[in-house]
């Protein structure tokens, strides 16, 4: 039986395919705590946006759209008929979009839409609302920066380029997409390249935070070094 801090924050973030949804979905059923992924409520943003028929690129209708339709975005743990390799369960308006939302198409898209200012300002308040009122472990892009800049542990989570792709890689097949591990490592690079050098809300390391590179471990032993962290800093026992 773990002894948490109460409302313990264990904010993650750090670039795409660097192991931040598994591991911190584990690492969040060994505490027993919430695993937000503040990446799924943006693709299911993104999602929202092409299904009513709006570009990526156009600002002014997104920012319309989202103040008159105000779609709801809402997580939760997957119930034992949705154990279907999803990490976490995303409904959008209510509707199941936990796969809708894993494509190429809509990972182009929010990495287009998280640079308007109105789409960061219509979610981190919800996000930062969770976390003040159930003890979490929320990764994302801005999480230590922006969103809980406060939290108790923060991680900025890497890997090497080429194992990153590799993960994206094996991930995409897994889901039946025809790619190749050349493409994904393209993609990939120019995501990073628009994730690091976007105006709004940039990936940074925060100050504070402490940099984990995934690259020599297996995902258990990530769990497990992070367990000692929180245990070292008094936060778990």
């Amino acid at each position: 039986m773990h002894i948490l801090k109460p409302n313990l924050q264990i904010a993650i973030d750090g670039p795409v395919a660097a192991g931040k949804g598994t591991i911190s979905k584990l690492l969040a059923e060994r505490l027993g705590i919430l695993y937000v992924d503040t990446g799924a409520m943006y693709r299911a943003l993104a999602l929202f946006v092409r299904d009513q028929g709006i570009t990526f690129e156009d600002e002014a209708q997104i920012c319309k759209i989202l103040s008159q339709k105000q779609p709801t975005v809402v997580l939760r743990t997957p119930t034992e008929e949705e154990k279907d390799g999803r990490l976490v369960t995303v409904l959008l308006n209510n509707e199941d979009v936990s796969w809708k939302i894993r494509t190429e198409e809509i990972s182009h898209g929010v990495s287009v839409i998280t640079r308007y200012r109105c789409v960061r300002d219509y979610m981190v308040p919800q996000q930062q609302r969770l976390a003040a009122s159930t003890s979490v472990v929320m990764e994302g892009r801005d999480i230590t920066t922006r969103v809980l800049p406060n939290a108790d542990l923060k991680i900025y989570m890497d890997a090497s380029e080429q194992i990153r792709a590799e993960r994206r890689y094996q991930q995409l097949l897994e889901r039946g997409e025809d790619t190749t591990l050349e493409k994904v490592l393209t993609d990939l690079q120019k995501r990073d390249s628009r994730d690091m050098n976007r105006t709004l809300d940039p990936l940074t390391k925060a100050e504070d935070a402490w940099v984990l590179d995934t690259t020599p471990y297996a995902i258990p032993k990530v769990v497990d070094l992070i367990c000692q962290r929180l245990q070292e800093r008094e936060l778990l026992s």
